[in-house]
Parts: C-alpha cells; sequence; structure tokens
C-alpha cells in the first residue's frame, strides 16, 4: 500500500514539475515579446506656417483745419468741415497693402466752452454729428456719428492750446469720443473725411448745420493697420547665348 502512494506521488510530483516548467516558458517568452515589441512613436504635424504679420501705424494725415494739440492728451485735433467736395476734406493716406487695410480714428463733438454760461448753468448743449469716408470717385466707404452732451468743464475730453483763454487754450475743445473703425479696400491708398450734418440741441432749441466750410466735428488719433504686400522677385537672369561660329 505504501509503494502504491509513493508511486502516486512521484506521478504528481512529475505532473507538477512539468506544468510549472511550463508556465515558466510561457512567462519568459512573453517578457521577452514585451522587450522586443516597441511602442509605435507619434509623428509630429508639421507646424503651420506663421500669419503674416500685419503693421499698426499712425496714419499720414493732411488736415486743412488743424484745430492744434491737447493740453493734456497730446493729440493732435483737427476740425472735420463740413463739405460734398473731396479736395476740401481730410486727406488719410493709407500704405500700399494686400487684401483690406483698416483705418481707425476717434471721432469727437465740437463744443465752445464758456466759464460764464457753465457757473449760470446754461452751458448745457447735445450734440450729434455725421462725417463721411470717402475713397476714389468719391466712393462712400463708411458714414461715421457721434453722439454726446456738455454739462460741465468734466465732460471736455481735452483741453487745445494755443489759444488766448486762460492757461493759453482755446474755447473750442473736442467732447464725447467715439471710435470708429471703417475697412479700406485693397486698391485704395488715400481716403478723405468730409462733414455732413450737425444737430446741436441747447436749452433755447434745436439747431442744424449743413453749410459748407463750418467745421460739425473733431478726429483725433488717427491709424492704419495694413498688410504689407509681398515684395516682388526680379525675373531670373537667363545666360548669355554664345555667337554661332560658321565653319571654313
Amino acid at each position: 500500500m505504501t509503494a502504491i502512494m509513493e508511486r502516486r506521488d512521484d506521478g504528481y510530483t512529475r505532473r507538477m514539475r512539468a506544468v510549472a516548467a511550463l508556465v515558466a516558458v510561457l512567462l519568459a517568452a512573453g517578457s521577452v515579446r514585451a522587450q522586443t515589441t516597441k511602442k509605435p512613436t507619434a509623428t509630429r504635424k508639421p507646424a503651420a506656417p506663421a500669419a503674416p504679420a500685419t503693421k499698426k501705424e499712425p496714419a499720414a494725415v493732411a488736415c486743412p483745419a488743424q484745430l492744434g494739440p491737447g493740453v493734456k492728451t497730446g493729440r493732435d485735433f483737427c476740425d472735420v468741415l463740413a463739405t460734398r467736395n473731396p479736395a476740401e476734406g481730410i486727406v488719410v493716406t493709407i500704405p500700399p497693402h494686400s487684401g483690406e487695410a483698416t483705418l481707425r480714428f476717434d471721432l469727437h463733438n465740437r463744443h465752445t466752452y464758456s466759464e460764464q454760461q457753465a457757473r449760470a448753468g446754461r452751458a448745457f448743449a447735445e450734440y450729434t454729428a455725421t462725417i463721411l469716408v470717402v475713397g476714389p470717385d468719391s466712393q462712400i466707404l463708411a458714414r461715421a456719428a457721434v453722439t454726446s452732451a456738455f454739462r460741465s468743464a468734466a465732460d471736455l475730453v481735452d483741453r487745445v492750446g494755443g489759444g488766448a483763454g486762460p492757461g493759453g487754450v482755446k474755447a473750442v475743445a473736442p467732447v464725447g469720443t467715439e471710435p470708429i473703425t471703417v475697412a479700406v479696400p485693397a486698391a485704395v491708398t488715400e481716403v478723405r473725411l468730409l462733414g455732413e450734418r450737425l444737430t446741436v440741441q441747447g436749452l433755447d432749441g434745436r439747431s442744424v448745420f449743413t453749410a459748407a466750410g463750418r467745421p460739425v466735428a473733431i478726429v483725433s488719433s488717427v491709424e492704419v493697420e495694413y498688410l504689407p504686400p509681398k515684395a516682388k522677385r526680379p525675373p531670373a537672369r537667363k545666360p548669355p547665348t554664345k555667337p554661332r561660329t560658321s565653319g571654313p
């Protein structure tokens, strides 16, 4: 009986050893595959080309009715005169550009300040001014408007230097600020600002002004943003041709 159990134990032990050896072989094979199998490397997408850089700069402005510099802001203030003749408007030069350029400026109403009226409580005025931005052949690119009211000196945007008033300032001053943005077509390199209409509501009633030559508004901080055109490559030079030689 003991001998039979020993033989059975020997057979069981051999089977267990065979199973353990098989498991060890399988584990070793899996480890080798794990070490030899490389993970796929992520491919980097090529970087997108950088967008062309635009330029932003103060615009060249020819002002036929220069009001003067601001004593606080240092801005150059220019009167916009009522007119239908582009030759009488403010000329803004737009540099050569690819695609549309962007013209920006601040539009103000125009107030004549009186210290006496302010103290007497009779200085209130509400203004609405409209101007035109025109391109070649008097094409209207935009119509801009600004509405603002004056009640006290605190409503003034700035005082303009070069006058005979106290502190050397002018009586006329900008009131209210409306930022204006105008898209300028690719082929346009010059625009003009023309005054169109001024409406004034005061304590004594309402007045409308459209007469040519009358200042209706003020502009300042004129700037342009544009994409410079691509430089043209010079044509490739052809190599000189050798003259043909005739035989004897």
